[in-house]
């Protein structure tokens, strides 16, 4: 993509022009760091003002809406473009070619060709002016090379195929430009905000090889600019993947468990042999580090539809989660082999039967969700058994409502408050010896470990309350996680 240059110039220093496309303007400025930063100005007296300061004691000045660019005074009752008077005004205090073609109202004209017809009108215009800031946009157009090549230069090592242009520019231009535009130009103007975005989304599609799409929702790229230091920054989004777990195993969390002693710092501690974690493995690593490595991501994050203790395996069709990669250099995975990778990877410990690219909404609906989960618990209790009262006592809280205050084992991290979980089914009681077990269909967020021991009287009824013994845990399965919304849009 060619550009112009910005005034002062002859005809024969006019170089090519750029045509920017029609875009919707670009949302309110968020680098409110830099919202009084602004470009250098000049006050000089009034090129018109040829008579000493006694000869205008009376002159009418404008009171902070008077402009004045390099000795050139805005004329505030000139016509606005696309008239005659209206071009030959903005060309008289120095627009450049780039803010004639935007401001000027002549669709079919670039630049250049506006100034050419209003020098054949008048050609006294064309050594009318010695600015050297355009007032519209301080010469930010000539930067737009120097720009894209700095985008290109952050961006050649990524893969994308969507990206969205910001760029932050100083608040009083912005204000300063608003003015002038909205009073000289013709009506519907580009502002300079969007002007220069689609200046750029131009050059980059020129200076390209792959295809690109500029969005303004969703990009895989959020490339910010700062229009006073022409500092570019790329933001490289993260992408989701949804799937179901299986943790086959009792000696793993879900999540990274940082070390109690050292809590997680970067060089970690003798106690968790220098990994900063209290658990060198995790449902999140043993899923997320393949995927993490195969698009050379900087790291995971790990959402899942509630979770499970680490002493508790998770079977049946598995728990619902979504991955999220954070800063990935390829995003086009192949979604078989990395399943087959982790599957290899963590053997006999977690299993993964599907992936899919999801959005970050879906996590939202997968942290609300209330299903239903079936579970198998075996413990033992301390007394003699009757098998026929037990079973009897033990059906009797099939439909019952529990009151359940937050466990002693939670307590940290949960609110102290007394809930209210039902208990839909109770079956398959088995009774070997000392030991009992039974499968159990629950209200989402039962405690079903204290459903059987009570936690000491914190939850009412239970198991250790109707058999009137202590009743110890042995191990729990959660068998399956009743999803209501297997046909989710991921």
């Amino acid at each position: 993509m060619s550009k112009n240059r910005v005034a002062p110039f002859s005809i024969g220093d006019i170089m090519s022009k750029i045509t920017p496309k029609d875009s919707e303007e670009d949302n309110d400025d968020e680098w409110h760091n830099f919202s009084n930063a602004g470009y250098s100005s000049a006050n000089v007296d009034d090129e018109d003002n040829g008579n000493n300061s006694k000869d205008n004691e009376n002159e009418e000045w404008f009171d902070g809406d008077d402009f004045e660019f390099e000795g050139k005074t805005l004329d505030w009752n000139s016509p606005p473009c696309p008239t005659p008077l209206g071009i030959a005004h903005i060309i008289k205090i120095g627009v450049c070619n780039h803010c004639i073609e935007r401001v000027g109202g002549k669709k079919n004209l670039s630049g250049e060709e506006i100034r050419l017809e209003a020098y054949v009108r008048d050609d006294t215009l064309e050594n009318s002016f010695d600015n050297d800031l355009c007032p519209l946009c301080e010469n930010l157009f000539d930067d737009v090379n120097n720009i894209v090549n700095r985008i290109i230069e952050k961006i050649s090592d990524l893969e994308y195929s969507a990206m969205q242009i910001g760029i932050h520019l100083p608040k009083d231009l912005i204000n300063d430009e608003d003015q002038i535009r909205t009073r000289h130009g013709a009506t519907g103007s580009r502002p300079l905000k969007s002007a220069m975005v689609d200046a750029i989304q131009n050059e980059i599609t020129q200076k390209v090889d792959s295809e690109v799409n500029f969005v303004k929702e969703k990009p895989d790229l959020m490339v910010l600019i700062d229009g006073l230091t022409l500092r570019v920054d790329v933001d490289v989004r993260p992408i989701y993947f949804y799937g179901r777990y299986r943790k086959l195993t009792r000696e793993i969390p879900q999540t990274r468990w940082p070390c109690r002693a050292c809590k997680g710092r970067a060089k970690g501690c003798e106690s968790c042999n220098e990994s900063g974690l209290q658990y060198l493995e995790s449902v999140q690593d043993l899923v997320g580090e393949p995927i993490r490595i195969a698009l050379n991501a900087v790291d995971t994050s790990f959402h899942g539809m509630g979770r499970e203790d680490i002493d508790v395996r998770m079977l049946g069709k598995g728990r619902p989660f979504i991955i999220e990669i954070k800063k990935p250099m390829s995003r086009i995975p192949d979604l078989e082999e990395l399943v087959k990778t982790i599957n290899e990877n963590a053997l006999g410990k977690v299993e993964v039967d599907s992936l899919q690219r999801t959005e970050r909404s879906l996590i939202a609906k997968i942290k609300a969700s209330r299903s239903e989960k079936s579970y198998t618990i075996r413990f033992k209790v301390s007394g003699e058994i009757n098998e026929e009262e037990v079973t009897k006592h033990i059906s009797d809280l099939s439909g019952v409502v529990l009151n359940q205050e937050t466990p002693q084992r939670v307590s940290h991290r949960r609110a102290a408050k007394i809930r209210k979980r039902k208990i839909t089914n109770l079956e398959n009681i088995v009774i070997e010896e000392d030991e009992i077990q039974f499968e159990v269909r629950c209200e989402a967020g039962t405690y079903v470990k204290e459903l059987v021991h009570s936690d000491e009287g914190r939850t009412i009824p239970s198991v250790s309350g109707k058999l009137e013994m202590d009743c110890e845990i042995l191990w729990l399965d959660v068998n399956e996680i009743h999803d209501d919304e297997e046909n989710q849009e991921k």
